[in-house]
C-alpha cells in the first residue's frame, strides 16, 4: 500500500519514482510513540522536523488558567513545519492524540530534500499552503459557523484528509477524539458537544464509537456545514 506521505503529495505534484523511493526511505525510519506524549513543547527549541506515519496528533496551546486550545489535527502523510528548525523556540505544543509512528528530519536532510527533489519541494510547499488554508478556515469555522455546522465542517474536512491519504475504509474513519478535544478544537463545552452528536446519531447522519467516525449522510452533513473542499486544494486523486 502506498505511504500515506506519498499519497498526499501526489494529490498536489506529480513525482518520480526517485522522489516516492525517497518518501518510502523517510517513512520507513520511524520511532513508535504512546498517546498523549509531546513531541515538543512550547518554549522548547526545535531541531527536527516531525513527520506522522501513523496515528494522530494536534497543535495546541495552553492558556495561563490552565485551558487548552486546539489549533490544527495532524494525521498520517502531515509534517509538522518544513522550516520549523528555524525557529529559536516552539510557540505551541505538538502532541499525540493516539499510538503513533514518528520520523524526525533532520535540518540538513529536510534541506537535502528541497535541493535535490524540486518535486517534492514544490508539493511540500503546496501542503503548507494548504495548512495556512485550514487555519482560515478554522477561524471562520469558529467565528461565523453554529456548534452544529462547527462540528459538521469539521466531520467533512478530517474525513476528505483522511481520504486524501487512503485512510477511509467504506464510509469509516478513525478519530480518536474525546468530545472534550472537540470541545477544545471549536469553542465549545463537553456538554454542548454532547449535545451536538447526540443530534447528528438520532438524525442519521454519523455514528462515532471506539474511535471510529461513520458518515451516514455526507450530502447532508456537506450541506449543513456549507462545506466547500476547495480550500484543501487537492488537484489528484492518488
Amino acid at each position: 500500500m502506498t505511504n500515506p506521505l506519498v499519497r498526499k503529495l501526489a494529490s498536489f505534484r506529480q513525482l518520480h519514482d526517485g522522489d516516492v523511493d525517497l518518501l518510502n526511505r523517510i517513512c520507513a525510519q520511524t520511532r513508535s510513540y504512546k498517546a498523549g506524549t509531546d513531541l515538543i513543547r512550547e518554549g522548547e527549541q526545535p531541531n527536527d522536523v516531525f513527520l506522522l506515519v501513523e496515528g494522530w496528533a494536534h497543535r495546541y496551546k495552553i492558556l495561563p488558567d490552565g485551558s487548552r486550545q486546539i489549533i490544527a489535527y495532524l494525521i498520517p502523510g502531515d509534517l509538522c513545519d518544513i522550516h520549523i528548525f528555524i525557529l529559536k523556540e516552539m510557540d505551541h505544543a505538538i502532541g499525540l492524540l493516539s499510538d503513533a509512528r514518528v520520523a524526525a528530519i533532520s535540518k540538513a536532510e529536510m534541506q537535502r530534500i528541497l535541493d535535490d527533489h524540486p518535486a517534492i519541494a514544490q508539493a511540500l510547499f503546496w501542503a503548507t499552503l494548504v495548512d495556512e488554508a485550514v487555519l482560515r478556515e478554522w477561524l471562520v469555522n469558529m467565528g461565523q459557523r453554529d456548534a452544529y455546522a462547527r462540528i459538521a465542517h469539521l466531520f467533512c474536512e478530517m474525513w476528505l484528509r483522511m481520504e486524501q491519504v487512503g485512510l477511509v475504509t467504506g464510509r469509516e474513519i478513525f478519530l480518536p477524539l474525546t468530545q472534550e478535544q472537540l470541545g477544545d478544537t471549536i469553542g465549545l463545552t463537553k456538554v454542548h458537544v454532547n449535545r451536538v452528536i447526540q443530534r447528528m446519531r438520532s438524525e442519521g447522519l454519523i455514528s462515532l464509537t471506539d474511535k471510529t467516525l461513520t458518515i451516514h449522510d455526507a450530502e447532508k452533513l456537506r450541506e449543513i456545514a456549507g462545506f466547500d473542499p476547495n480550500y484543501l486544494h487537492i488537484v489528484h486523486q492518488a
